[in-house]
């Protein structure tokens, strides 16, 4: 709830907070990014928004699906659609980290028969991490809404190889938004799902990030065979290469001006103006920057001083 409102309703009320809604609008946008494969865009619009990207990809035999939106109407609409393009079985639902924006409908498509599969984090994260996301006085009815997600019943530490007939769908593990990370990599049609390993032209929520090893893993992915491949963020719209270079900008930048800010003796809301200010003039037209940029440098002033506090293994 907190990572799906921080992004689309600028961080408002958890569940009480609502986006502008149009009625009969789905919650997402469907766009095909290679020869059976969707992404599913986000669509704020919609009464109930999925507050986050998914996607999916027929093969030989079967389907697997890419996240599954902050709720389960979103995902049920989800469901429909793929209906409406093959009737083979969802055989597998990827999560691509814990974030309760990304995994709220996999109980959907698991009474639909599809497994979940993670990196192995996730499976104890789902639970414990997104309750201390929402804080002490989490309200039972949150409480119970985080302990009804259904947890990945397979997973892996480094990746491992999805088949769909002779259709290789190929989940690797990169750290970086959090500790337990994924992507998922569609060779044959030449697309990566990043899940929030990429926000696209938007500033990222890093509650959970390690900034470092999140550059490295955006260098990783534009310096290798998947450079020439379409790029589909956990938030906003598909990209290619150059925006998953922009983003990891970004990082650096942000990266860079809150260490000099720190060995020029600033702190908090010092360092704070310090470095919203000089990211503004190259940054300020990304999404989210007035609701996000502090917090940002606040984030990485607390992991580069030790003091930031992240899910462990």
């Amino acid at each position: 709830m907190l990572l799906r409102r921080a992004l689309p309703c600028l961080l408002t009320l958890l569940l009480n907070a609502g986006c502008a809604q149009h009625a009969g609008e789905l919650p997402f946008t469907l766009k095909q990014v290679g020869p059976n494969v969707w992404a599913a865009i986000d669509n704020p619009k919609a009464t109930s928004p999925g507050f986050a990207n998914a996607g999916f990809v027929i093969g030989g035999d079967g389907v697997v699906v890419i996240d599954t939106f902050s709720n389960a109407d979103a995902a049920r609409q989800l469901l429909a659609e793929i209906r409406t393009r093959t009737q083979l079985p969802v055989r597998f639902v990827v999560n691509t980290h814990y974030h309760e924006d990304h995994v709220a409908g996999n109980g959907t498509f698991a009474d639909a028969g599809a497994v979940v599969v993670a990196q192995r984090n996730v499976r104890t994260w789902i639970h414990t991490e997104n309750l201390r996301l929402l804080g002490p006085q989490i309200t039972p009815e949150l409480r119970a809404q985080i302990d009804a997600l259904v947890a990945p019943t397979i997973v892996f530490d480094g990746g491992l190889d999805l088949f769909l007939g002779s259709r290789d769908v190929r989940v690797q593990r990169f750290p970086g938004h959090t500790g337990g990370d994924a992507v998922v990599i569609v060779g044959d049609a030449r697309v990566v799902f990043m899940g929030d390993l990429l926000f696209r032209d938007m500033f990222p929520t890093l509650i959970d990030a390690s900034v470092d090893a999140w550059i490295e893993t955006l260098g990783t992915l534009t310096t290798g065979r998947e450079s020439g491949y379409t790029f589909v963020p956990g938030h906003g719209d598909i990209g290619g290469a150059h925006d998953v270079s922009a983003f990891r900008e970004y990082l650096s930048t942000l990266r860079t001006l809150v260490s000099d800010a720190r060995r020029q003796g600033r702190s908090g809301d010092a360092l704070v103006g310090a470095v919203t200010a000089a990211l503004k003039p190259q940054f300020g037209r990304w999404d989210y920057f007035d609701q996000l940029a502090k917090d940002n440098a606040l984030q990485v002033e607390a992991e580069l001083g030790g003091t930031k506090k992240t899910p462990r293994e």
